[in-house]
């Protein structure tokens, strides 16, 4: 048993599950935001252009429940179907929007090592090394002054 609870710590500290369990953290939150997004700001906004209180209201009823006969009503869902294109729709946008911007950032970084790395080259070639050789030289030639 003792085995069990060392592999099991040795399997959870390993940096590829702490960084898929802040990843499932993080994009469960992501996700309560998108959806607030689209619940909260979207969807109100499509129900005003299209005249009703909100999507569901776009849902077509083909059979209109009947208590007396104990049937339920068949909705076709389409408000509901468009909330879920559109939610669909924005977290794909902020994604793409995310990811575009850390590409950005990174190719700056990448341009601005670069710069720096050429900088440090042409700072080197103005003011060259002597080379082993041209020490060992000028050693030689100080000891024959002696």
């Amino acid at each position: 048993m003792k085995k069990f609870f060392e592999e099991f710590k040795a399997f959870i500290s390993r940096g590829n599950v702490l960084d898929m369990a802040v990843g499932v953290i993080v994009g469960g939150a992501f996700g309560a935001i998108t959806s607030s997004l689209v619940a909260n700001i979207i969807t109100p906004l499509l129900a005003w252009i299209f005249g009703t209180p909100n999507t569901d209201a776009l849902n077509i009823t083909l059979r209109a429940a009947d208590e007396a006969a104990g049937t339920e009503a068949i909705v076709l869902g389409l408000g509901t179907f468009v909330g879920a294109i559109i939610n669909f729709l924005v977290i794909a946008l902020v994604l793409f929007s995310v990811i575009k911007a850390f590409n950005k950032a990174h190719e700056l970084a990448e341009n601005l090592k670069k710069k720096e790395e050429e900088e440090a080259a042409a700072a080197e070639a103005e003011d060259p090394k002597p080379s082993t050789e041209e020490l060992l030289s000028a050693i030689l030639d100080e000891l024959k002054k002696k």
